[in-house]
């Protein structure tokens, strides 16, 4: 009887076991096609292929997709708009995929994925690159036997944002100056930065690391350092909190303790023919605390 009662439950163990395996989900092995979409479509954005990804994307004009800096886009030409300046802006991209998984229910797909989307722009010595460590999620949906992407929305990895890389490592690269014996020295631009805008008399703090890239108070702000020789300090903001961005262009002072400049717009929401280096206004930075090198 004992023997009976057991086998019985191991009999009922097992039935319900199956019940916790979501018997819409398409195994692993069915998904092969789908997730060979998904790669492919990275790879024609990595390789500046625009009509390849218009194949792999639908143009419905309803469709809603998210992307970093609060950009949002509802159908096709706004997003192939963008897709064409940042083709024609970059010298080239790379696209290296961390993590991808895929499933499947019927003829609706969706992934979740990890990537680095690297930006190269300008040439030879002038040469500049930087990474944005991206996560996103999608949905497909298979028409006329084939997988093609209906939304998207893509976020950034860490608080960080876009940063400056080596060729080589892949890795944060600080940006170096000549010494007064001519040698390179490694410019350290990291710490908390007190930031005047002296025309509206607002303060925000920033927090950046060694390349000078990182996160300050306004709107989710982001600063991103693009070039540093000889304490003139360069580089791009953005907020997606109120959807803008820009350059901006400083002066270290010599004990790197202050820098003065300017910044501009690029971009106001959808507005972006706005003129190089207009409306925008004067920055005083300050630093608070040390740099991480004399810490």
């Amino acid at each position: 009887m004992r023997v009976l009662v057991l086998f019985r439950l191991i009999v009922l163990l097992l039935i319900g076991g199956t019940c916790w395996i979501p018997a819409a989900m398409s195994a692993p092995a069915e998904n092969t096609e789908l997730e060979a979409t998904v790669r492919a479509l990275v790879r024609a954005n990595s390789d500046k292929d625009l009509p390849a990804m218009s194949k792999l994307m639908a143009h419905d004009a309803d469709i809603v997709s998210y992307s970093i800096g609060g950009r949002k886009y509802v159908g096709w030409p706004n997003l192939e708009r963008d897709i064409k300046e940042e083709f024609a802006k970059v010298g080239s991209l790379d696209l290296p995929i961390s993590e991808l998984k895929v499933w499947s229910k019927g003829d609706i797909g969706w992934y979740t994925m990890e990537l680095d989307y690297v930006r190269v722009l300008g040439q030879g010595p002038d040469q500049q690159r930087a990474v944005m460590p991206l996560r996103e999620t999608g949905v497909l949906e298979r028409r006329n036997g084939r997988w093609i992407l209906l939304s998207w929305h893509e976020s950034f990895r860490n608080a960080g944002g876009m940063s400056p890389v080596d060729n080589q490592l892949n890795v944060v690269a600080p940006r170096t100056v000549a010494s007064s014996a001519g040698q390179p020295v490694v410019q350290d631009l990291s710490g908390e930065w007190d930031i005047l805008e002296v025309e509206d008399d607002k303060r925000y703090r920033a927090t950046l690391d060694k390349a000078g890239n990182g996160p300050y108070t306004q709107h989710g702000g982001q600063f991103v350092t693009t070039k540093f020789t000889d304490r003139l300090w360069q580089g791009t903001w953005q907020q997606p909190g109120n959807d803008r961005e820009g350059g901006f262009e400083l002066l270290l002072s010599d004990d790197g303790t202050q820098a003065k400049g300017v910044w501009w717009y690029s971009r106001v929401g959808t507005q972006k023919n706005i003129p190089p280096r207009e409306h925008g206004g004067t920055y005083l930075w300050k630093r608070l605390t040390p740099p991480l090198s004399a810490r």
